[in-house]
């Protein structure tokens, strides 16, 4: 097993010698995991190695230390001591190098930065194939889920996301995906049959609809409701146009369609009960009509309890649209 420690430390300390040095990138094409000490760290270090041998890719552990600074007697900051950021670095890189002797991976690596981890993540996540974290963290990785860092990460990551919970089920073979139509959800498709194909999964594809009360069109006798059974003709039609290309590029995967008139939350979270994975876009296309919308990523990501993968329209994609 080949482990590698790359410690990032700040840009005023590098030599000039270590400047001119080829700079090779730890995350570049590799799946990387944001560690921190905690359980949910521990979990999706373990699951990344069970990924990386599905995808012949390496590892990357990845963490961030946060130097804070201190008050004097007369209340001034004081920039927190240099020697004690390198001790903390050495005592988390050390730390890490153990933990990924005892992981079962070929070809793992270690970096330490100093900084904050939603800076690491998203650099990381600019290379990298894979980003995995934990739900629920300590540290520098501290609610990771439940504040700003969590949103950041997710809103903004340039590849996917995968966020651990309990532990997948070992006896499920479904992999639970929203649609709507949108192109962060066809991103998210193309994530989940990729996935499904790799590993033998069935596709549960969920495409939740609903119909706000103002949504009326107008006749001869004045503006009238909608008529339910053409909103679903319309649905229908909608999600087999969409999983109509992605079933021909993977006939090995087998697909099942829940067509649902719910709130998209809890249509996901009501299908994924016996998931392995629920896979989403970051967004949607509007609040209106079965939208996946940030809000709605947030919300299953606080209240799963298996893992999510959120998925990034690739940057192409968005330009072409």
């Amino acid at each position: 097993m080949q482990v590698s420690s790359h410690n990032c430390r700040m840009t005023n300390q590098m030599s000039d010698s270590a400047k001119s040095q080829q700079v090779i990138d730890p995350f570049e094409g590799r799946i990387v995991v944001g560690m921190d000490g905690s359980d949910g760290s521990f979990m999706a270090a373990h699951w990344a190695v069970s990924e990386a041998k599905v995808r012949g890719r390496g590892i990357t552990l990845a963490h961030a230390i946060m130097p804070t600074a201190a008050s004097s007697a007369f209340g001034i900051a004081v920039p927190p001591r240099l020697d004690l950021i390198e001790d903390m670095r050495s005592g988390a890189s050390e730390d890490l190098t153990r933990l990924a002797a005892d992981l079962d991976c070929a070809d793992i690596q270690v970096v330490v930065e100093i900084g904050t981890p939603s800076a690491l993540l998203l650099t990381a996540s600019d290379t990298a194939e894979l980003l995995v974290l934990g739900s629920r963290g300590r540290g520098g990785f501290t609610a990771l889920l439940l504040g700003s860092v969590g949103s950041q990460v997710t809103s903004h990551a340039s590849c996917p996301v995968i966020v651990m919970r309990d532990d997948p089920r070992a006896d499920s073979n479904e992999l639970v995906v929203g649609i709507d139509g949108s192109e962060h959800s066809l991103a998210a498709l193309d994530f989940a049959f990729d996935e499904a194909s790799r590993h033998g999964y069935k596709i549960v594809a969920v495409h939740a609809w609903d119909v706000p009360s103002f949504d009326l069109i107008i006749t001869t006798d004045g503006p009238v409701p909608l008529p339910l059974e053409h909103v679903a003709d319309d649905e229908v039609r909608l999600a087999a146009e969409i999983l109509a290309g992605f079933a021909q590029e993977y006939p090995d995967v087998k697909v099942a369609e829940h067509l649902v008139r719910a709130p998209a939350v809890q249509a996901l979270l009501d299908s994924a009960t016996n998931a392995v994975m629920i896979v989403m876009g970051t967004r949607g296309r509007n609040a209106a009509i079965g939208a996946l919308l940030g809000s709605t990523s947030n919300g299953v990501l606080h209240k799963a309890k298996v893992p999510v993968a959120i998925i990034p329209v690739p940057p192409q994609q968005l330009d072409a649209a």
